[in-house]
């Protein structure tokens, strides 16, 4: 099929011929890659949603390999987590896991990733520092959105009555600033790896 992207993805570019073994180890590795950097987790004693490391590797997946293989990659992540592999937050997995405080969180993220590829392959984001991290806050709003709406429903049936401004306080507040150091790390790690690639290759068959 032919690709529509004006922009190809930094993995499409740096592995060029397409073909099912390259998407498929692609999909595997991208899903270890979030895996691993979910397990990187701080606690909060106020909220049970922790601090991880989960958002950025899904923007790194989305923005490296593009919409179609991020959402795919991320897609496999939930699933590899269902079936009961430890790679949720914590070592967490299985199907009650989505059903729990940070299951909108999970949901979000193969959406996201598929939202930073699209606009990876639309406007080139990762090429641009400030671009980047524009593209960065634009799908953290999107994992907030859904995250924060699902936490207030979990809290309501499983704790208390909760206002909007206190699932804001638990799901959205504290993790603004971690949030904007990795829209900064993004910013300039994507942008100089396009440097040292040095080249782009044109749209093509995928």
């Amino acid at each position: 099929m032919t690709a529509t992207f004006v922009h190809a993805p930094l993995a499409q570019t740096v592995l060029p011929r397409p073909s099912r073994v390259r998407d498929l180890l692609l999909v595997l590795g991208g899903s270890l890659f979030v895996a691993a950097l979910a397990q990187v987790r701080i606690p909060l004693p106020f909220t049970p949603v922790p601090i991880t490391g989960q958002t950025f590797g899904v923007m790194l997946v989305g923005a490296g390999f593009g919409a179609r293989l991020g959402f795919l990659t991320l897609l496999v992540y939930l699933l590899e987590g269902i079936l009961g592999l430890p790679f949720f937050s914590g070592g967490r997995s299985g199907l009650g896991h989505l059903a729990g405080a940070t299951g909108g969180y999970l949901l979000a993220f193969p959406l996201a990733a598929g939202l930073m590829g699209w606009l990876v392959e639309r406007w080139g984001v990762d090429r641009n520092p400030w671009k980047m991290a524009l593209a960065m806050l634009s799908c953290s709003a999107l994992i907030y959105l859904l995250g924060a709406t699902w936490l207030g429903v979990w809290l309501n049936q499983n704790v208390e009555p909760t206002s909007i401004l206190a699932v804001l306080n638990k799901g959205v507040f504290p993790f603004i600033p971690g949030d904007l150091v990795k829209c900064g790390l993004a910013a300039v790690l994507l942008p100089t790896i396009w440097r040292w690639v040095g080249r782009e290759r044109p749209p093509a068959d995928s």
